[in-house]
């Protein structure tokens, strides 16, 4: 199988020399692309500079993860359009953005406040991406009315929209694909427990439906338990050929044409 992961995290690896072992599992299980996450300033230049050592392999994408979010929020959003005009290699999306209450603090006021700055950031941040006519890479747990009805008051191509680790059921995904979005699955899939994300990625339909491992997170069946990696993609791919009732071989070319349709590459 030719399989791309569309949101991973490299940098974890990078910074434990664990990179290149990494790498080499993730080709020797069959990834021919990998696009690596951009959350904060922290990390934006070293995978630009890691998708420029890779040509082909490692793509990359920049943006300010709502988990990231902190009262510096301006200056942070503000060092983001320099990565599409000033460097030598360009993201294939803005993200990850969006909102998150879920790690909100418990404090109400203090949740409140960075809740507000998760809003400014994630306007800012739509308003780049509608100027860039470029992918946009959602972040969204516990706020997914939110997201929606933020992103259809920025006027963003909702077609260049994707909701990554969709976690949501079908009348969420409904929600997306009437406005021409979609959804991007994680080892969630293959978790027992999760008969609506099956749900939802049927509802996306294969013709639609990425891939993803959020790595070193969310690591599918039978590794779970385990951190996770991109070459655990593989697994993750296997069981939704089953899940749409296809060939890995279909899956596979499917979701990999989808990958390169979706982020240009």
């Amino acid at each position: 199988m030719s399989l791309i992961d569309t949101h991973t995290h490299l940098e974890s690896f990078a910074r434990q020399g664990a990179l290149p072992a990494i790498l080499k599992r993730a080709k020797e299980a069959g990834l021919s692309a990998i696009i690596t996450i951009g959350t904060s300033p922290d990390d934006w230049s070293m995978y630009a500079e890691l998708a420029r050592e890779n040509p082909g392999f490692i793509y990359y994408t920049a943006g300010l993860h709502p988990c990231a979010v902190d009262a510096q929020w301006e200056p942070a959003v503000a060092q983001l359009a320099a990565f599409w005009s000033g460097s030598p290699t360009r993201p294939v999306a803005l993200g990850e953005c969006g909102l998150d209450r879920f790690h909100l603090p418990k404090d109400p006021a203090e949740a409140e406040q960075i809740f507000g700055w998760q809003r400014a950031a994630f306007t800012f941040q739509l308003e780049l991406a509608k100027r860039l006519a470029c992918p946009l890479v959602v972040h969204s747990r516990g706020a997914f009315r939110e997201c929606v009805e933020m992103i259809d008051a920025s006027g963003v191509d909702w077609t260049r929209v994707v909701f990554h680790c969709f976690t949501e059921g079908e009348a969420e995904m409904a929600e997306l694909t009437r406005r021409g979005g979609v959804g991007s699955f994680t080892g969630v899939l293959t978790y027992k427990n999760a008969d609506n994300v099956r749900a939802a990625a049927k509802a996306l339909g294969l013709g639609r439906f990425m891939l993803e491992t959020d790595a070193p997170y969310l690591t599918p069946m039978p590794h779970r338990g385990k951190p996770n990696e991109p070459a655990y993609l593989r697994h993750t791919a296997e069981f939704a050929a089953g899940v749409f009732g296809v060939s890995q071989e279909e899956l596979a070319t499917t979701t990999t044409a989808n990958a390169r349709r979706f982020f240009g590459l």
